[in-house]
């Protein structure tokens, strides 16, 4: 009998932590179980901020994928996803195409730009490793290059981050706490450099609890952070951006620019004819898509409705890692032939958000704020808990977060 073929496109949270489940749920005579990445290891999406300031070498948020998947049970090839066939059930690959019975789409997100103009050609973003180093390399460059030029040159030294979210935020507390070793490495004087965040809504930190973003708002201030809230970018350049505010335009001259201002499901899955929103499947409670009872989507790609909010849940790591255990679940059942779907219900343990190190915000257990210290160590148990669920205590001896007394 032919055995079913089992194919998940990408090792993010969501893809990585169902390809773990299903290994260990389902025998290698029941299925024939593919990973698809494009690189060979899984990286933390939520340690890119650190790599992007230089603050955490970019190895650290790197787990080979030999490491967690075993590949006596699961075929991995490495390569880059083109397209979806959902009609015809096959995937094609940069190498090469893939025939499969069941799909799990896990393929992360892209940034949004919201259409404004010259992003694309002139922002540095937070998408991956790679991008993460190079950011790090560019702010590091331009500030060795200041002291270099014949005439004074402030958009070297100066950093812009457009939006103050939770991706924003965490780059610019690691950025604040680095300033001063750039500075003496380079030989500048700190007065001289700017740190700004942009945000076009009325609040930095939507949606978080105002004496929380009150607190981290002024922490980072303290650290030389400028803040212009209510202020929307309107272009990028190659020398900088414009803003606007009140209807009065204003220049912010910079050669380190970095979006962080939203993101969108990966263009392929919409690109393959899925129903999208923004990139995103509203998909059914058991992650199944509308019009495919054969493909689940899990991670960024998902929208998940709240129904107490009517809005979407933030496609966060948090929900990513709980969709692989409904996810794998229902793959089990469709391979056995089976009707006893789980639906997804997101549970939110709490969000907290790092301010640089030994510093964060954070709200658990329902209601309880956390605040500096004792917000960071949380901060670090709720990384090493992921790592130690993915790949047990060894995993989390490799690459965990033990400093929590900095």
């Amino acid at each position: 009998m032919k055995k079913p073929k089992v194919v998940v496109l990408g090792a993010g949270y969501g893809g990585i932590m169902t390809t773990v489940k299903l290994q260990k749920m389902i025998g290698t005579n029941e299925v024939d179980l593919t990973l698809v990445n494009k690189h060979d290891y899984h990286y933390q999406t939520t340690w890119l901020h650190e790599s992007s300031a230089g603050t955490l070498h970019h190895d650290r948020t790197r787990i080979p994928i030999k490491d967690v998947v075993d590949f006596n049970k699961v075929n991995f090839v490495q390569d880059t996803v083109i397209s979806i066939d959902p009609k015809a059930k096959k995937v094609i690959l940069e190498d090469g195409e893939l025939e499969y019975d069941y799909l799990v789409i896990g393929l992360g997100f892209e940034s949004a730009t919201f259409g404004i103009k010259g992003i694309e050609e002139h922002a540095y973003t937070i998408n991956n490793v790679n991008s993460s180093r190079l950011i790090r390399d560019t702010i590091e460059y331009n500030f060795s290059l200041y002291n270099n030029e014949e005439e004074e040159r402030p958009e070297l030294i100066t950093i812009v981050v457009g939006g103050a979210g939770f991706t924003g935020i965490e780059f610019v507390g690691e950025v604040a706490n680095r300033l001063p070793e750039l500075c003496h490495e380079y030989d500048i004087d700190p007065s001289k450099v700017r740190l700004v965040t942009v945000e076009a809504g009325p609040s930095a930190l939507a949606g978080f609890d105002p004496e929380l973003v009150e607190y981290a708002m002024n922490r980072l201030e303290a650290k030389g952070v400028e803040f212009k809230i209510g202020t929307a970018i309107k272009e990028a350049t190659a020398d900088g951006i414009v803003v606007e505010k009140d209807g009065v335009q204003e220049e912010i001259k910079t050669k380190n620019f970095v979006w962080a201002a939203g993101v969108r499901g990966n263009s392929i899955v919409e690109k393959s004819g899925f129903e999208v929103n923004r990139g995103r499947v509203q998909i059914r409670p058991d992650l199944r898509t509308p019009d495919y009872d054969d493909v689940i989507v899990v991670g960024d790609c998902a929208v998940i409705m709240n129904e107490e909010t009517g809005r979407p849940y933030p496609p966060t790591a948090q929900i990513a890692i709980q969709m692989a255990d409904v996810a794998a679940h229902n793959v089990k059942v469709m391979v056995r032939g089976g009707s006893e779907f789980k639906e997804f219900t997101p549970n939110i343990l709490g969000t907290v958000a790092s301010l640089g190190e030994g510093d964060a915000i954070g709200v658990v257990f329902g209601t309880r704020k956390l605040f500096g210290w004792m917000a960071s160590v949380m901060k670090k148990i709720i990384d090493n808990r992921y790592l130690l669920k993915l790949g047990g205590i060894g995993l989390l001896l490799k690459k965990g977060k033990f400093n929590i007394f900095k």
